[in-house]
């Protein structure tokens, strides 16, 4: 189809040019918002992560939050992961 098209403007040089010249800068910006946008529908929609929700209704702040990872912090999200690991293979094996 495209092909076609580009034959057809070879061959007929009456074809008056019409692009718009949008700069990259503006399509980055425009994409930008419109995912944010997505993934902002997508977050309120989904029911799981409730409590992630609780501390960040907007998914921008969520964004925008960051954690300074410290030794102790690593070893309580290991402990806890490893926590959680033991209770679920308790339950499974019963």
């Amino acid at each position: 189809m495209a092909d076609q098209d580009v034959k057809e403007a070879e061959r007929n040089k009456n074809i008056e040019e019409c692009y718009i010249k949008i700069p990259k800068s503006v399509l980055m910006i425009e994409q930008k918002e419109q995912s944010g946008k997505w993934r902002q529908r997508e977050w309120t929609e989904k029911t799981n992560g409730a409590i992630t929700k609780a501390f960040f209704p907007k998914i921008e702040d969520s964004l925008k939050f960051r954690i300074n990872v410290t030794p102790n912090f690593t070893a309580t999200v290991k402990y806890n992961v490893t926590e959680r690991l033991n209770y679920v293979k308790k339950i499974t094996h019963y």
